[in-house]
């Protein structure tokens, strides 16, 4: 449909709608004003959270892509609103996750001439960005959006920032007309895998004695959950799980051996040095998967499945590359592949796991402890909601904890900061997930030293009345900052310990049901309650200040040489 005589304002609001985006995370400033004045009039159609802070945009727009599997929108104005989102969008590249962030600037004829509130935000941002672009024609609105959508969308997701001039939001076009992007000539993401390499992963995996299976983000992203699980019940292998692969195969699988790397369990870390064949799709051997990168997986044969040509050969060199989106792959390769068992294989799952939970589990997940142990709210927390709720998860201690302890039942159920580590991360996380998603709770679990990063979010969440459940595991320190420096640094805990204020009170100033407790016999009742309440609510679980989060593998060490406790 052609429109005329609309302002760029009005175009940028039109596109949006054109993208089917009905939610967008941002904050005003003086240089993107036109464009929330054109969304008055279309308020029907778009709805704006204001949230209290602009990474607290980008972190919502995060959620809201993760949870939707749509492309999330955020939107701030020029200088530091635009360099609060830095973070955000460097989060988001890491993690691949589709975001498209709008930045409002100063009029074309200030650019250069440091007026005030000018930065460069095409340059700053250009590392961490999957693409960007500077507007300062309303002309070039159309054009510039409809890449914008299809490059965050497409192949490996990622951030993608578009900065427009004040000009060109006041500008009036005579003619506007939204067309959706297909394709780019320079941009080829869709990658069909090559039928050598097909052939080259099934006889692999056919004649394996010891597959292994790991899965990443990339399983998540391209929807290929039930093919994975054909496969590993077809090859009879043990599937493990990267921390922003989980959920992508429900825990209480049979074949399910647990989550790999730093801290995962004890059975996948061990089985990667044992396996014969080992079949990674969509991850990418991040440092805290592999440990040390010369003692990883030595004794295997690799099968890379990644749609990334850039992550193939970058940190593990591989006997097969599969360059695909996974579920295009799985489906060329399933066709191929013998059913075979491996019995003695399997049952190596067990002994590991029998040995973990002896040696860790069984402290961590005590019901006689009388104090509480951050593994111990996670189990509980999942006992009583059957696993069927989205976790979002802070990172440190109580990210491992959750990713330890929680057992994911459905899938697409966490949404958390993988690869960059973002302290702050949950709470504007789950208010994004919040407006993804309506039929299932939403759980934020923090610590103390997260969460008072952006605990003032609080605001959006009173404000529009979001049934996001905050469990704050509260040890008065930087837990996992703590741990090192016990490990590594003769127990000398310099500027970890955290004198915290009276989150109660805070919870409460934002008119949020509250509960504090710190004893085991406490637990069960309050998270029936939480779980229980309508809308919001903020649980305080006072955990053990010295507890660690076992096990860990030490640096430099390889991913089988975890210390236990």
């Amino acid at each position: 449909m052609k429109f005329y005589d609309i302002t760029g304002a009005e175009a940028i609001a039109r596109a949006l709608i054109e993208e089917g985006v009905n939610t967008v995370f941002g904050y005003p400033g003086g240089n993107n004003l036109p464009v929330y004045d054109s969304f008055f009039k279309f308020k029907d159609k778009i709805e704006h959270v204001l949230v209290r802070h602009e990474q607290g945009a980008v972190h919502a727009a995060e959620g809201y892509a993760e949870a939707s599997g749509k492309v999330g929108v955020c939107m701030v104005t020029s200088g530091p609103g635009a360099t609060n989102l830095l973070t955000g969008i460097a989060d988001a590249q890491m993690d691949s996750v589709p975001v498209v962030c709008i930045t409002g600037q100063i009029g074309t004829k200030l650019l250069g001439y440091d007026a005030f509130q000018e930065t460069d935000v095409v340059g700053f941002s250009m590392p961490v960005t999957k693409w960007n672009y500077q507007i300062t024609r309303a002309e070039e609105i159309a054009s510039t959006f409809a890449k914008a959508f299809y490059i965050a969308r497409s192949g490996r997701p990622g951030p993608v920032l578009i900065d427009i001039t004040k000009d060109a939001q006041n500008a009036v076009l005579k003619e506007f007309e939204y067309v959706k992007c297909r394709k780019i000539r320079s941009y080829h993401p869709f990658l069909k895998p090559k039928p050598e390499a097909v052939e080259e992963a099934a006889l692999l995996l056919n004649n394996a004695r010891k597959p292994l299976i790991v899965v990443g983000h990339g399983v998540l992203l391209s929807g290929c959950q039930s093919q994975v699980m054909q496969l590993a019940e077809r090859i009879n292998a043990p599937v493990a799980s990267t921390l922003m692969g989980l959920s992508a195969f429900p825990c209480g699988h049979e074949l399910y051996a647990g989550m790999v790397g730093l801290h995962g369990n004890l059975a996948p870390n061990k089985m990667t040095n044992e396996c014969d064949v080992l079949l990674a799709i969509g991850m990418r051997f991040d440092d805290r998967v592999t440990g040390n990168v010369e003692k990883y997986a030595r004794q295997a044969k690799i099968i890379h499945i990644e749609v990334d040509p850039s992550e193939i050969n970058k940190i593990i060199t591989c006997s097969v590359a599969v360059v695909s989106d996974a579920k295009s792959a799985l489906e060329a390769i399933l066709p191929k592949l013998q059913t075979s068992i491996h019995p003695q294989w399997l049952d190596k799952v067990a002994e590991y796991r029998k040995m973990e939970e002896k040696t860790i589990i069984a402290k961590d997940l005590d019901p006689e402890e009388p104090k509480l142990r951050m593994g111990r709210v996670v189990d509980v927390i999942s006992q009583i909601s059957g696993g069927n709720i989205i976790t979002v998860t802070d990172v440190g201690q109580n990210q491992m904890a959750s990713a330890r302890y929680f057992k994911y039942t459905s899938t697409d159920s966490l949404i958390t900061s993988g690869g960059l580590g973002t302290m702050g991360f949950a709470l504007p996380a789950a208010i994004g997930v919040s407006y993804a998603v309506k039929d299932r709770p939403i759980v934020a679990i923090m610590g103390d030293g997260g969460f008072q990063m952006t605990m003032e979010e609080l605001g959006a969440v009173m404000q529009y009345k979001l049934p996001i459940k905050i469990v704050l595991l509260n040890n008065s320190y930087l837990g996992m900052i703590r741990q090192l420096q016990e490990l590594y640094y003769g127990s000398r805990y310099y500027f970890g310990q955290m004198d915290n204020p009276d989150f109660i009170k805070i919870a409460e100033a934002y008119r949020i049901p509250t509960k504090r407790i710190q004893w085991q016999n406490e637990l069960i009742p309050a998270v029936n309650e939480m779980l229980s309440t309508p809308g919001a609510y903020f649980l305080e679980c006072v955990v053990e200040t010295t507890e660690n989060v076992y096990p860990v593998i030490p640096a430099g060490a390889a991913v089988d040489e975890q210390i236990l406790i």
